[in-house]
């Protein structure tokens, strides 16, 4: 049984995001990556390539299972909520499952939308896609429960995407993707629950899966 991730591996992929995500913007950090070549001029903030590789033409694709983790400085229950709207470690729980469910849910329909096969296992025509939301920051975490005031918030918040790219046979590493996406930031103070969290979260989402399936295109069907 092939192993693709270890804790050391997504403990240095979630430094490296953070580091990478935060001169994104200005197009500046790391030029390599464990000997992948940073691109220029994509739409996500950092894409690392292994230079002259011979890709095959992937027709499957085994999408794992997301991984989410919390921003270390995010406190959900910060600001004196009430015990009937204070989030518990199941409610975080929650949180991260229902987020790795909706990653996989939108990843699948986008890819099988562009024809390629999704898989549950490892073989000579598949690409591992292996994906981590990071620093996930809500900022107005909600649970919904009755009688709860209602929040108003300029951003819901921010999520990093960690995506990487392997040969399914060999464990090759082709590609990793790192991505930071905020949520809405109309800058006009507007109500935020569960429900605009999530279309935010789905937004977002929908980028990257676009993106990706944007990337396979170009690579095989001579897409723009």
């Amino acid at each position: 049984m092939t192993t693709y991730r270890t804790t050391s591996t997504v403990a240095a992929l979630l430094l490296f995001a953070l580091a990478a995500g935060g001169c994104a913007t200005t197009q500046r950090g790391p030029a390599e990556w464990d000997g992948l070549v940073r691109q220029q001029g994509t739409r996500l903030d950092a894409v690392f390539i292994k230079p002259d590789a011979e890709i095959p033409a992937y027709r499957n694709i085994l999408l794992k299972p997301a991984e989410v983790r919390f921003a270390r400085n995010w406190e959900p229950n910060r600001g004196g909520r009430s015990a009937v709207g204070r989030l518990n470690a199941a409610d975080m729980a929650s949180i991260q499952a229902d987020l790795s469910t909706m990653f996989q849910d939108i990843f699948r329909e986008e890819l099988a939308a562009g024809g390629y096969q999704l898989v549950e296992e490892a073989g000579p025509d598949t690409l591992v896609v292996i994906p981590a939301i990071v620093d996930l920051y809500i900022t107005a975490p909600d649970t919904m429960t009755a009688g709860r005031s209602r929040t108003y918030t300029a951003n819901s918040g921010r999520m990093t995407l960690v995506l990487e790219l392997r040969d399914s046979v060999t464990g090759e590493v082709l590609a990793r993707v790192v991505d930071t996406r905020s949520g809405r930031n109309s800058g006009m103070m507007q109500i935020t629950n569960r429900v605009t969290n999530s279309a935010d979260a789905r937004r977002a989402i929908r980028t990257w899966a676009q993106a990706l399936r944007g990337g396979l295109d170009r690579l095989y069907k001579g897409g723009d």
